[in-house]
């Protein structure tokens, strides 16, 4: 049986019945789940049944898709409903999406901090007692997960993130809730030896977490309005707009999803997407970009709108910058314009640095869900040839300020045209391209190629489905030598690694993993020596945390100071995330401008803020 068969349930749901669970068949939890995983499966109208024995069969059913109480799920077992098959099916069954609010309780409203000169402004929103409480118990059960690690973290530990999640939910944090319910699937992801899972995610994740919920007790204004997210992300209105196609990605997704993204911007630059993604993978996305967008009365499919135009009334846009397709959004074909053209061609007038630091603010680990942005860059490059790197062959491209950038495939599935088109592109050094990429954060400049003018100079080359051939590229120049240097910036070969590896060993194995390391004064002296002694600090900290154990009078073990653990870990995470994020940004500096010297990379936060 694979979890995809079943139905998802609500996260109440499944905390309720491991609540429910004698301690003795919470020790067989686990087993139960995987166990339960191998049986035969089959659906039937709103309900799935799992045959747990011959004798034995287990309903999980979902009016409406999700299954939404206790009692919707049935085991045929004679100690059922107290049997541990009811909480098996839960755990092993995706977590549903966090059902709307409740009718009548809105989310708070957002109540801008006071300034000193202005007594018409109310003093600052604090959350109250009862929200604080409620991230508490988040804090709590997330430290417990990395306490843990994911070897440690089974359905019992899922279970209490899930109800601290409802209850968050339930008290107006949405994004602490959200944050939660990621942790988890990550989690199942991870025991299942589900091949999409990274342990960065998951690090990544886990942080979030710990520090949203931590910023709910201290945060206020603005701030905690930030931190207590959205419900939905809704779709404002937003007047007339007109727009101008610019490409069309495919998008194909770990979970079995594809389609496709078709961008457009507007008089101003702002950008915009158009979308149609659901269940069916690369296939799906092949076919979906020569069907028609889903929006207003345009005839225009997905290809043809990244290359023309749109006039749009009763937009409505996410933000994301998604546009929404209601029923009274109306949309009409319109002329487009060229990259060379206005208003596309400012798009390109921005310096590379300035086009690096603004997507880096929307790609950060941590970056507001709400703080839309964007995270391709519009660049005029010149091919260098190609690179060999531990992961396969990618393309150097000079741009302005003599930026070397590393050009990668942006999708490795043979379906698409990405691979063959960038390896096309290498064998044609000297070459000349106005390109689109995403920005991959990296130490040095990095972006994954989209789009690109057509090297003959005529129209554009959508990089996922066009597929150039030999004859389209220039003949090769006799005076350009292909060898590229490697990049030069010091942050490409920063020992930040030492710390990073560290904080990412604890979520596979727990707090365990570095309480047996011993002596790690040879790292904290090599990140000293590279000018990173808040780094050096950071990793010693963090590993005599993991390590140190308190006895009683009596000499027994106390409980380990989970709490304090947690803490180290996050501040670790999250120094680390800013000062490669610096680096990151350093790197597109132009050449000659220098890079971030180690007495200006970001302090760490302040443990007494929670990261």
């Amino acid at each position: 049986m694979s979890t995809a068969q079943l139905p998802p349930v609500a996260p109440e749901v499944t905390a309720t019945l491991v609540e429910d669970l004698s301690p003795r068949l919470r020790k067989r939890l686990d087993a139960a789940v995987t166990k339960l995983g191998a049986r035969p499966a089959h659906r039937e109208g709103d309900t799935v049944t799992i045959a747990v024995d011959e004798e034995t069969d287990l309903r999980l059913h979902a009016p409406g898709g999700v299954v939404a109480t206790a009692d919707s799920i049935t085991c045929d077992c004679l100690l059922a409903p107290a049997c541990v098959h009811r909480a098996a099916a839960a755990c092993a069954a995706p977590t549903a999406d966090p059902a709307p609010e409740p009718a009548g309780q809105p989310d708070p409203p957002v109540v801008e901090s006071a300034s000193p000169t202005d007594d018409t402004v109310p003093a600052p929103d604090v959350a109250s007692p009862a929200q604080r409480a409620a991230a508490g118990a988040v804090w709590s059960a997330a430290a417990a997960v990395l306490e843990a690690g994911v070897d440690g973290a089974g359905a019992v530990a899922q279970a209490a993130l899930l109800r601290a999640a409802h209850t968050a939910r339930l008290q107006h944090l949405p994004r602490v809730a959200g944050a939660a319910l990621s942790v988890v699937t990550l989690l199942r992801a991870a025991r299942a030896g589900d091949p999409s899972y990274r342990t960065a995610g998951l690090v990544t994740a886990l942080a979030e977490l710990l520090g949203t919920a931590h910023r709910v007790g201290i945060a206020s204004g603005a701030e905690l309005a930030a931190v207590r997210g959205r419900s939905r992300r809704p779709y404002s209105p937003d007047g007339s707009l007109r727009l101008y196609g610019l490409f069309t990605e495919p998008v194909v997704t770990d979970s079995g999803h594809g389609g496709v993204r078709t961008w457009v911007a507007g008089p101003d630059g702002r950008l915009f997407t158009v979308g149609d993604v659901a269940p069916g993978g690369v296939g799906r996305a092949l076919g979906v970009a020569d069907r028609a967008v889903r929006l207003g009365e345009s005839a225009l499919t997905h290809r043809e709108l990244g290359r023309a135009g749109l006039a749009v009334s009763g937009a409505t846009v996410s933000p994301d910058g998604r546009l929404g397709a209601g029923k009274g959004v109306r949309a009409v074909t319109a002329r487009g314009a060229g990259w060379t053209e206005q208003p596309l061609a400012a798009l390109w007038e921005m310096p590379p640095f300035q086009q690096a630091t603004q997507a880096l603010r929307s790609t950060s680990r941590y970056a507001d869900p709400d703080a839309g942005g964007s995270d391709l860059l519009f660049l005029d490059v010149e091919l260098r040839g190609p690179v060999r790197e531990q992961g396969g062959t990618c393309l150097l491209a000079l741009c302005d300020g003599g930026i070397a950038v590393r050009l990668t495939v942006a999708d490795d599935d043979p379906a698409l045209a990405h691979r063959d088109n960038l390896m096309l592109l290498a064998t044609a050094p000297g070459t000349r391209l106005r390109i689109i990429g995403r920005l991959i954060p990296a130490l040095h400049p990095r972006l994954a190629l989209l789009a690109c003018s057509h090297p003959t100079g005529e129209g554009t080359i959508d990089l996922g489905f066009d597929r150039l051939r030999r004859a389209d590229l220039p003949v090769p120049d006799a005076q350009v030598h292909p060898a590229p240097p490697e990049p030069g910036d010091s942050g490409a070969h920063s020992p930040l690694h030492l710390l990073e590896r560290r904080v990412e060993q604890t979520v596979p194995a727990g707090r365990a993993a570095l309480g047996m390391l011993g002596d790690v004064s040879a790292e904290t002296g090599r990140l000293r020596r590279a000018g990173l002694p808040t780094a050096a600090g950071l990793l010693s900290a963090l590993c005599a945390s993991a390590a140190r154990r308190e006895r009683d009078h009596f000499g027994r073990l106390l409980p380990a100071d989970t709490d304090g653990f947690a803490i180290h870990w996050l501040s670790a995470a999250r120094y680390t995330s800013a000062v490669s994020e610096s680096l990151c940004t350093a790197a597109w500096e132009p050449t000659g401008e220098g890079t971030a010297a180690p007495d200006k990379l970001p302090a760490p936060p302040d443990q007494a803020d929670g990261a």
